[in-house]
């Protein structure tokens, strides 16, 4: 059991293989409750800390309170998930909509403004502009004229109407009277210019203050018409309107966005420019003024800051969103950019002077058709 042998008079006890196996069957039990001792410490020092899950007794089960919590340990993935959930509806809730400013507030001391019947006055224009529309079509009931004709001579009146200093009012109601008197009239094509002039006399005598004499209207024309010609057809285009020219063209929608943009005196002459371009272009026909004046806003905010621009009070005045827009602004700026090139090139020379600003060599936005 326990061998023994004497050396120098000492009793040296040899430990048998039995006592070893106890001695680290002792230490391993010993090793085993301090290292459960030191966990248990462990998470009781952790400020809401659970029992350690990982620490499985040798009856091969958990504690009821390891239990609980291992049945009540949260999925990471959807703890993360509600918790953007929260951040998001958080969010919503501190974003706050941008508001709609009172443009005609700084206008509400001035009578000639009608401050008063302003949102009527345009709500009506917006329900007769559809009167102002002509077919897009009508050019293939021309049998004498086509759309390269219109364009030359819509790009010759814009010079004639700059070089007679006229209002911008006056362009655009002469080009709506040219489209819906052609669109209901079939007219030759040595008649064209004389329409075109008839149609500047007409606005001329509604717009303007001072009206350009026929003889001088005679002249201009190289004396290809006479005074007889010009009086008889100034009949034959009030008759064949009916003697209806009073309808809202894209100037005076042109005129409320800018002010609803708060635009400066560099974007009022960039957007005068592009509606000008569209003027000459057949196409544009389809778009109804109000949206064409929109248009020319947009396109010209875009252009100038260099990203898109169509903020809540734009929106709420044009009632039309940037979405709308889109299809209209990409044949502006595609205008825009060639506008310097080709034959029809009037517009482009009256806005590249210093009256003007030189706005038509401005950057074309190039980031809105790419």
């Amino acid at each position: 059991m326990v061998n023994s042998c004497e050396n120098n008079n000492n009793i040296v006890v040899e430990p048998t293989k039995t006592m070893i196996l106890q001695d680290e069957t002792r230490s391993r039990k010993v090793g085993q409750e301090m290292k459960r001792r030191v966990l248990g410490e462990i998470n009781q020092n952790l400020v809401g800390a659970r029992g350690y899950p990982c620490v499985v007794n040798k009856r091969g089960y958990l504690s009821k309170q390891e239990e609980g919590c291992q049945k009540k340990k949260p999925d990471p993935l959807r703890s993360s998930i509600t918790r953007i959930d929260e951040e998001v509806e958080m969010e919503d809730v501190i974003v706050e909509e941008e508001p709609i400013l009172d443009i005609d507030v700084s206008d509400a001391k001035n009578s000639l403004a009608a401050v008063e019947y302003v949102q009527d006055l345009y709500a009506f224009h917006r329900e007769m502009e559809r009167f102002s529309c002509v077919p897009v079509d009508y050019m293939m009931q021309q049998i004498d004229l086509n759309e390269r004709m219109r364009a030359i001579l819509i790009d010759w009146l814009i010079e004639v109407h700059d070089k007679f200093d006229l209002m911008s009012e006056t362009l655009f109601l002469t080009v709506n009277l040219i489209d819906r008197f052609l669109s209901k009239k079939a007219v030759l094509r040595k008649k064209l210019q004389l329409v075109g002039l008839v149609a500047l006399l007409l606005a001329c005598k509604y717009e303007e203050v001072s009206v350009p004499l026929v003889e001088d209207l005679v002249l201009i024309s190289d004396r290809a018409y006479t005074r007889t010609d010009v009086l008889h057809m100034e009949k034959t285009m009030l008759s064949t309107l009916q003697f209806n020219v009073s309808l809202p063209t894209q100037y005076p929608f042109l005129t409320r966005f800018l002010k609803a943009a708060q635009a400066d005196k560099k974007c009022e002459v960039l957007a005068s420019f592009l509606m000008e371009l569209a003027l000459v272009e057949y196409e544009m026909l389809r778009f109804p003024p109000s949206l064409l004046a929109a248009t020319a806003v947009y396109t010209a905010q875009c252009t100038l800051d260099g990203f898109r621009k169509w903020n809540t009070t734009c929106e709420f005045h044009s009632h039309y969103s940037e979405d709308q827009l889109m299809e209209c602004c990409r044949k502006m700026v595609s205008f825009h950019q060639r506008a310097a090139t080709g034959k029809l090139t009037g517009v482009y020379r009256k806005y590249s002077t210093f009256k003007f600003g030189y706005i038509a060599k401005s950057e074309a936005a190039h980031f809105l058709v790419s």
